[in-house]
């Protein structure tokens, strides 16, 4: 049954939902290639400042960074007055997440920086102490923030609501559900020594979380939230 009014909200629900995902794709595009253009600054860190890097490269990373920042938290922002409806706590949960998890991304932008900065300057002796701190810090941001803090936001917020309100379908949930608890575990596991943020085993746990997040966005862009959700038609609390 179709209700009367009901026309309107639902447009503009599923406008929020197209936002929803092409932000999530935007994390993708620049997620991906920021760490594969500081990769060369992060396995050699000493040889970087000595000068033999590109230092362009960790500029151009820096600015995918942030555009990924404004589109992690873009994803949050978007949907709450949608989740609200049902979850406000857990909306707002899940928007402090994402910027829990953009500020550990801020703190490895500004490792990265102070590296190119230190190749462009002369620190003596302690420059390769230095770098190597700077980029010890990178690989810890990652570890709390993408490598932990996403498997709280992303995958068991974000999962269980989805799961909840039925905006996408059901089984896709699941790959959240799970998906956040392996990196959470996995996160925990590097916490303590057991693993490189780049090692196998956390490599691995990101798997169904990065599915999860790579069907919200192409789902979402394309079809939009399911018009049969019932969320769809109730007004926030």
């Amino acid at each position: 049954m179709t209700l009367r009014g009901r026309g309107p909200a639902v447009s503009v629900d599923q406008k929020r939902a197209r936002w929803f995902g092409v932000l999530y794709l935007l994390t993708f595009i620049t997620s991906i290639p920021a760490l594969a253009l500081y990769e060369p600054a992060l396995r050699h860190p000493v040889a970087f400042v000595a000068g033999s890097g590109n230092v362009n490269n960790i500029y151009f990373g820096a600015l995918l960074e942030l555009l990924l920042i404004l589109a992690n938290i873009g994803t949050a922002v978007v949907i709450v007055p949608i989740m609200r409806r049902r979850f406000e706590d857990l909306a707002i949960g899940y928007v402090t997440a994402r910027i829990v998890e953009s500020t550990f991304i801020l703190v490895g932008i500004l490792a990265m920086l102070a590296i190119a900065t230190l190749q462009q300057e002369t620190a003596g002796a302690a420059e390769a102490t230095v770098a190597y701190t700077l980029a010890a810090i990178k690989d810890w941001t990652f570890i709390l923030g993408p490598g932990w803090m996403v498997g709280w936001g992303n995958g068991l917020i974000l999962g269980y609501m989805m799961y909840r309100t039925r905006l996408v379908p059901r089984a896709a949930t699941w790959l959240g559900l799970v998906g956040g608890s392996l990196i959470i575990l996995t996160g925990t596991i590097a916490m303590f020594g057991g693993g490189h943020p780049s090692g196998t085993l956390q490599g691995l746990a990101t798997i169904p979380e990065a599915a999860w997040e790579l069907f919200l966005g192409v789902y979402c862009t394309i079809w939009g939230f399911k018009r049969d959700a019932p969320i769809l038609s109730e007004r926030a609390r």
